[in-house]
């Protein structure tokens, strides 16, 4: 079974329906699968570069600062161990990575879990553009997108080669581009209305379909 939506043009009308099938707009939100995916996207996204110089990497330091005893000070061995300015750093940060295993059932799983959530409260949108054909206008995308979404968080998932739809929304701060093969959990939880061009939601379903 599929739910129907409208396919709406750049006035906001009506011009056909799209089908959403229900195993992937259609599920139960599983809200634990989604907060992993989306930890271990977030946690994939940072950069792991910290890096702190232990006692060994420092420059200076090769020769003991005082004689073992008689001098009423604490013996010291090095101007570079950690407890001296300048010195090496103890257990500090090391490049590492922050990647986390999620198979790609998880990811998937997600994903339609997400997109169901979105479905659910009707904010899963078609549309055949945001502005006239062979036309780019970041004005007129503005007006229609606010039309459809009231200024809210909006992802438009779109397809390679609809270049004067991405030049007239790129630059509106509550709208976020991705191609329909990037499409993933944490860009749609980070979204309040999710707008799928006719073109690009036809080959979403194709290519689900062709998996499997």
């Amino acid at each position: 079974m599929a739910n129907k939506v409208d396919v709406l043009d750049v006035e906001g009308k009506k011009v056909e329906t799209a089908e959403l099938p229900e195993q992937y707009f259609g599920r139960d939100v599983n809200v634990p699968l989604i907060h992993q995916v989306v930890k271990a996207q977030l946690a994939a996204s940072r950069a792991g570069t910290a890096k702190a110089k232990t006692r060994g990497e420092v420059s200076g330091g090769g020769k003991k600062p005082w004689r073992q005893k008689g001098t009423g000070r604490a013996r010291q061995g090095s101007i570079r161990a950690p407890q001296w300015a300048g010195g090496g750093v103890v257990h500090g940060p090391q490049p590492r990575s922050y990647a986390q295993r999620t198979p790609k059932k998880m990811k998937l799983g997600a994903l339609y879990s997400a997109l169901s959530n979105r479905a659910d409260a009707d904010r899963i949108l078609v549309v055949t553009g945001f502005i006239a054909e062979d036309k780019i206008s970041t004005k007129e995308a503005r007006v229609a997108v606010d039309r459809l979404t009231a200024g809210e968080r909006t992802l438009y998932v779109t397809f390679r080669g609809d270049d004067n739809n991405i030049l007239s929304v790129r630059n509106l701060p509550n709208v976020h581009i991705l191609y329909v093969d990037q499409l993933n959990t944490l860009d749609v939880m980070n979204s309040e209305y999710v707008v799928f061009h006719k073109t690009a939601l036809e080959q979403f379903l194709a290519a689900k379909e062709g998996n499997k």
